[in-house]
């Protein structure tokens, strides 16, 4: 068979289709597997050659193009289906993305233009005519009308997979640089990291890797944010002269948890007011009932004790999963989150079982460093996954923790310590012992574009508003199953992508 992308084209006019694959299969790397003039058609041959895309008038007789269009995507996955049309209304828009399209092109457009569809999508991204791409959102895992002056039209190709990875090792070198000189000009021992660049968990690793210093510490609000903090320590130490002692051993900031706490009467008050329905556990019952959840799959929204300074979801305000899952990252992702599914998350990990997963036995409470997974852990890709592109390739499981394992077997760890968090690494010591694996998924409470949860309503209200199944604050334990679907809350469209 040769080589090249495999093109089906469904139209019931003969002479579009032959014009169109007379032209197509003039272009290099487009090998056109099939030409038909009717859905039912086009349903079976995609099943018998199944094509990388079908290009489908979106006005066929018989079985309608959107239901072909479902039909050949549930009998193979790989296939991408894209829409050509003379029309462009509202209502055939909407049909064609409920169909899981991931092109749709105005028959106005040149053949060039269907080229440049065809390859785009293979590629792993979408391709939309212009007019259209005005009334489109993309967004994770598909695209939906826009609303009434809003429009926001991504794709993901290897263009921009090569930009973001040459950006990242520019910055890796020049961080790296600046470390050996300060090293060796100085010969300082110790170094601490502040500014936006230390939120660069790879080059962070990498610097630790290289041992140009014992030790690093990372200022965990290393942004923007943290010119408060350095404001205040400023104020403290240079103008009212206090003395200045610094940590031997530990974490001085222990936990960086300087955010608001709620006391169990509050807590009870607040949800009761927004309308939940709760039970009021034991703090043994309810770890135990949230470590069984974990372990069932579902995801858990975790709002405990202090929030964070900084960020980073620590522990106190988080939403957990099951690191063991290969669907758990997608699940988050899509259905809590609202945000493209590659986005990785973080493992939360006891540190005294951390260096038995991750190729890293030092102190990482702020989730700013990066470390492989060992290998024992590590899956590795067979030559048919090697050759997958995008993100088909993402998705492929490297580890037996998938949902926190990057494609080249990173993650970014946090390690959870029984002093500054004992409620947390309580919790991750119960699923440890329902399942043998020290490590969770930790992401932040929020969806996309708005901040992390703070108060208890808070909490409650993003958990109605998202797929979050479980949800504990204090000693309060919610189900969504019981929740009044009148409180149900819609984030889809409250965001735009960030």
């Amino acid at each position: 068979m040769s080589e090249g992308i495999s093109v089906l084209l469904v139209d019931d006019h003969a002479l579009v289709r032959e014009a169109l694959g007379s032209w197509l299969r003039s272009e290099e790397g487009i090998r056109v597997v099939g030409e038909v003039g009717s859905a039912d058609e086009a349903v079976a041959m995609a099943v018998q050659h199944r094509p990388d895309v079908v290009m489908m008038d979106i006005d066929m007789p018989g079985l309608l193009s959107f239901e072909a269009a479902r039909l050949i995507r549930s009998r193979s996955e790989k296939t991408r289906i894209v829409f050509l049309s003379a029309f462009s209304s509202d209502r055939y828009i909407e049909d064609a993305l409920k169909a899981e399209a991931s092109g749709y092109i105005s028959k106005n457009q040149p053949p060039e233009a269907v080229a440049k569809a065809i390859r785009q999508v293979a590629a792993g991204g979408v391709y939309f005519s212009p007019e259209i791409q005005r009334r489109i959102v993309i967004e994770s895992g598909g695209a939906r009308l826009a609303k009434e002056g809003k429009t926001r039209v991504s794709t993901l190709t290897q263009r921009e997979m090569d930009l973001a990875a040459s950006v990242q090792v520019i910055t890796e070198e020049v961080v790296l640089k600046l470390a050996r000189g300060i090293a060796r000009e100085t010969g300082e021992r110790n170094l601490c990291l502040a500014g936006g660049v230390a939120l660069n968990c790879v080059a962070n690793g990498k610097l630790l890797r290289e041992k140009y210093f014992d030790r690093i510490w990372l200022q965990p609000a290393a942004g923007d944010a943290g010119g408060a903090l350095g404001a205040a320590l400023a104020a403290y130490y240079l103008h009212l002269k206090q003395p200045r002692t610094a940590a031997t051993s530990g974490d001085a900031m222990q936990g960086s948890y300087l955010g608001p706490t709620y006391s169990q009467e509050s807590i009870e008050r607040s949800l009761t007011e927004s309308g939940a329905k709760f039970e009021v556990l034991g703090s043994d019952e309810i770890l135990s009932r949230c470590a069984r959840d974990l372990a069932e799959g579902k995801a858990l929204g975790w709002h405990q004790g202090r929030m964070e300074f900084g960020p980073r979801a620590l522990g106190g305000r988080s939403i957990l999963g099951d690191a063991r899952s290969p669907t758990m990252q997608k699940l988050l992702n899509l259905k809590v989150k609202y945000r493209e599914s590659f986005r990785p998350f973080a493992p939360s990990v006891l540190r005294e079982d951390v260096s038995e997963w991750f190729d890293l036995d030092d102190d990482s409470p702020y989730m700013l460093l990066v470390a492989d997974v060992q290998d024992r852990h590590r899956i590795r890709m067979t030559a048919e996954q090697e050759r997958l592109f995008g993100i088909d390739k993402l998705n492929v499981p490297r580890s037996t923790v998938p949902a926190i394992t990057h494609v080249d077997y990173s993650a970014r760890v946090q390690t959870v310590h029984e002093q500054t968090n004992p409620r947390y690494h309580g919790l991750i010591s119960r699923f440890k012992d329902l399942t043998g694996c020290p490590v969770i998924v930790n992401t932040s409470f929020n969806v996309r574009g708005e901040p992390i949860v703070c108060t208890p309503h808070d909490a409650f209200r993003c958990f109605m508003g998202t797929e979050i199944e479980v949800l504990a604050v204090g000693n309060c334990y919610l189900r969504k199953e019981v929740q009044s679907p009148e409180l149900k809350q819609n984030y889809v469209d409250k965001f735009e992508l960030d």
